[in-house]
């Protein structure tokens, strides 16, 4: 937190603890949102993990977990409060990997994980897919963005890992296509796959 507030940033942050994972604290998170504002401007759904582990069921379990179902409850029990808002955004941090399109290229996504994060990934677009239409009549404006492949720890702890070996871009690039959306320049894209310059197939 103290990164960000040293970026000079304008206004004021506070963090809330928040499992995707555990429906118990999105509950809290919801109604400490609730007490301290009364209504929700925005939600970016970017928890997301990957997994290394050998059993093909326990990567697809973890991912799925967190990346969808994950993405799924929170953005149900968020919605209440987005609605209360005149101008909501929904926003879900997907992947390129997720992209059934993409997928069909043997080259796409080289520094992604395997099937169980690409699985993942398309499981949270239908979701945001699925929203977007029953809820982009009452006013949400949903879309999925992917970052593209940023400086993250999601590959791993080391320099090279976490640089993608020298393939990551600065997670700014992506922050800054979300401040576009924010900011109402992607409304004509609503209900689909953004990435910086363009769109993804789903």
């Amino acid at each position: 937190m103290s990164e960000i507030e040293n970026t000079g940033a304008h206004g004021t942050l506070s963090a809330i603890q928040l499992d995707v994972t555990d429906e118990a604290s999105i509950r809290a998170a919801v109604r400490h949102v609730e007490v301290n504002h009364g209504k929700l401007d925005v939600l970016i759904n970017n928890a997301g993990t990957g997994c290394r582990d050998p059993d093909l069921k326990t990567r697809l379990t973890q991912c799925l977990a967190v990346n969808a179902v994950g993405s799924a409850l929170v953005a149900e029990a968020f919605r209440p409060l987005l609605l209360r808002n005149n101008n909501p955004y929904s926003i879900y941090v997907s992947s390129g990997a997720g992209s059934t399109h993409r997928n069909l290229n043997p080259s796409s996504g080289k520094f992604e994980f395997d099937e169980a994060y690409r699985v993942s990934k398309a499981a949270q677009n239908m979701i945001a897919v699925r929203e977007h239409i029953e809820y982009g009549p009452q006013g949400l404006k949903v879309l999925v963005m992917s970052p593209g492949c940023v400086v993250s720890n999601i590959r791993g702890n080391s320099e090279d890992e976490r640089n993608a070996w020298g393939a990551a871009s600065d997670p700014d690039v992506a922050g800054n296509t979300i401040l576009e959306i924010l900011l109402g320049k992607r409304d004509s894209d609503l209900g689909k796959f953004v990435v910086k310059d363009g769109l993804y197939a789903w």
